[in-house]
């Protein structure tokens, strides 16, 4: 009988506990981009994005469940509110309508990659010159190359200039097939990827710039409130203070200068 009344009573202490006690689990988008997310030999979900959320999530106390998915569909579900979290993310005042930017926990920098020794036969001195040229230039769908960038998209001439792709190989893959002049890509994805597939002295950078700008943690309006970008914000400011943040960046970026 005692034993019948200590179960009713724990069913019921649960049964009263209020939802906000228990802990939630965020989802959270990850897209194959290398070194930035990716599976190693082993299958475990690592890179620097990777470690760097990891560190942040630990330190804010939340509890989060990665799911592969490509990066405009997970846009597009941080607008709906199916999907909670994004990392790795540019800030600009589209995406901020639908999303809150924590402080920015790492940089990063945009060049035009061309062919080995052709740098200096590509005449551009600004994106502004490429609607006007015979050059074409690959792209990865979905990502942000600065606001100039996004200013010159809307000019249809520019437009007939650039090629959207899914992803960096196929912008290599053209590159080497000789239908791209060039493309748009961060050094450290880009030494990673060279490193990766023994492409050393295939490529080098044009001196044209591109954009450079900090990179966020993204929380969908729809799912998330401002309790939870305050704590990550707090989380970020400490492993920064603490010096965690320049030693993973450190681990990933070492020699990646390219």
């Amino acid at each position: 009988m005692y034993l019948i009344k200590s179960l009713l009573l724990t069913s019921l202490v649960t049964f009263l506990t209020p939802l906000s006690s228990i802990a939630q689990s965020y989802s959270v988008g990850w897209e194959l981009w290398y070194p930035y997310q990716y599976h190693s030999n082993k299958q475990q979900l690592t890179g620097l994005d990777i470690d760097i959320f990891n560190a942040v999530t630990k330190q804010a106390g939340l509890k989060i469940n990665y799911t592969e998915l490509p990066w405009k569909r997970h846009l597009h579900y941080l607008k709906t509110g199916d999907m909670d979290i994004a990392m790795g993310a540019s800030y600009n005042e589209e995406r901020a309508k639908y999303a809150h930017f924590t402080e920015p926990y790492r940089l990063e920098i945009v060049k035009l990659y061309v062919r080995k020794g052709q740098a200096k036969n590509i005449s551009l001195n600004s994106l502004n010159e490429l609607g006007k040229s015979s050059y074409m230039i690959g792209v990865e769908g979905g990502y942000y190359y600065g606001k100039s960038y996004q200013e010159l998209m809307q000019n249809i001439e520019f437009q007939a200039h650039i090629n959207e792709v899914i992803d960096l190989e196929e912008n290599v893959s053209l590159l080497l097939k000789g239908h791209l002049d060039g493309f748009l890509v961060d050094p450290v994805a880009m030494k990673a990827f060279v490193e990766k597939y023994k492409l050393h002295n295939e490529f080098e950078q044009h001196p044209i710039v591109i954009y450079q700008d900090d990179i966020h943690i993204m929380l969908s309006k729809k799912s998330m409130n401002k309790e939870s970008l305050i704590k990550l914000n707090q989380a970020i400011i400490t492993l920064k203070q603490n010096g965690s943040l320049a030693e993973i960046n450190a681990k990933w970026t070492k020699l990646q200068h390219f």
